[in-house]
């Protein structure tokens, strides 16, 4: 019989809908794979401050539908600190660690990338909504924002129509315009803007005007909260400052793109931002399937001791693929679905 492995398990970076999902996968499948899982509480903040709890399968029962993280999260950094590859080494040692599983995004996995590099035995589960990781067709929580956003955008539509407005409706998406493709495409946007494609408030406006010409008085604009629109004075991008990474704070963008298309046209303009209804709540059926096949493959990665992979997506296969591709580039929209969402612009 193989000898017992101790895995911990963390979620890091912004709450997903299917980190639960995740992570009672990952407790089932341990029981056929000869391991023993502890939980990492509020991600590597709770690592090498020792925080954890034993995982078992009365302890994930009922959470598959649950949105958040049992676990907690956490945006810290402990590679920061100039001894944090030894403090993440020292602290799995006492808590006796054989290995790590970790679930995130681009800064999680970064980190997690990182400790590989330092030996340190590492695996990762994919998890944004913003579906901007590079390695995977798609990440677990973006089809819940996705879904999210379209049902906002269907309500807007009545309400638009109804008293002849414009409605601008900004969902997440810092650098990359996928939820706002997707949601816009589904919705029936008449003009979606998103930061991969520079775009002008002339071109926004064009497409309100052909519409009130051919009798329609209302129109839906969608927005990526990075989207890239020159106003009038260049190409920018709206911000609110910086975050305590040194990250801009985006968003504010639908106000200003809302005044413009006001002040030009006459009509009435409404804005609506969406912000952080879209992590939150229970995963669509599609995040919990695909967030259960990566914790079962997450931790088959560690049975088998295939350190500094990752669980990913292609086609409909889960697969394995290195941290260092996941992590090496955002992975921005792919310009096939904007050209089909252009289509229905205007």
């Amino acid at each position: 019989m193989k000898s017992l492995l101790k895995v911990g398990v963390l979620t890091g970076g912004g709450d997903c809908p299917g980190l639960n999902a995740v992570i009672r996968a990952i407790v089932r499948r341990a029981d056929e794979r000869n391991l023993e899982v502890m939980g990492i509480r509020d991600g590597y903040a709770g690592l090498v401050e020792e925080r954890h709890e034993r995982l078992t399968r009365r302890r994930v029962s009922g959470i598959l539908h649950l949105g958040g993280t049992i676990l907690g999260t956490s945006r810290y950094n402990p590679l920061a600190a100039p001894e944090g590859v030894e403090a993440v080494r020292r602290a799995m040692r006492r808590l006796g660690l054989d290995a790590l599983i970790a679930i995130g995004g681009e800064g999680t996995l970064s980190i997690a990338r990182r400790l590989h590099e330092a030996e340190i035995p590492v695996v990762g589960v994919p998890k944004t909504i913003d579906n901007d990781l590079g390695g995977t067709d798609f990440t677990f929580g973006f089809d819940t924002a996705v879904q999210i956003a379209t049902d906002a955008i269907d309500r807007l539509h009545s309400t638009a129509e109804s008293h002849q407005r414009v409605m601008v409706v900004e969902v997440m998406g810092r650098h990359v315009g996928w939820i706002a493709a997707y949601a816009g495409l589904a919705g029936g946007a008449d003009a979606i803007l998103v930061p991969e494609r520079p775009t002008t408030i002339d071109q926004v406006v064009e497409h309100v005007e052909r519409r009130r010409r051919a009798g329609k008085r209302f129109s839906i604009i969608v927005c990526a909260e990075g989207a890239a629109v020159d106003l009038g004075e260049g190409v920018k991008v709206v911000s609110r400052g910086y975050d305590q990474w040194g990250h801009l704070k985006l968003g504010g963008v639908a106000h200003e793109v809302a005044s413009a298309i006001e002040a030009r046209t006459g009509l009435e303009t409404r804005v609506t931002v969406l912000g952080y209804v879209q992590r939150g709540g229970a995963p669509t059926a599609y995040d919990r399937v695909l967030a259960t096949r990566f914790g079962i493959h997450a931790a088959d990665l560690v049975a088998r001791r295939e350190w500094g992979m990752m669980a990913a997506l292609r086609g409909n296969r889960i697969v394995s693929t290195p941290l260092e591709e996941a992590t090496r580039s955002l992975k921005t929209l792919d310009p096939e679905i904007y050209e089909a969402a252009s289509v229905f612009f205007g």
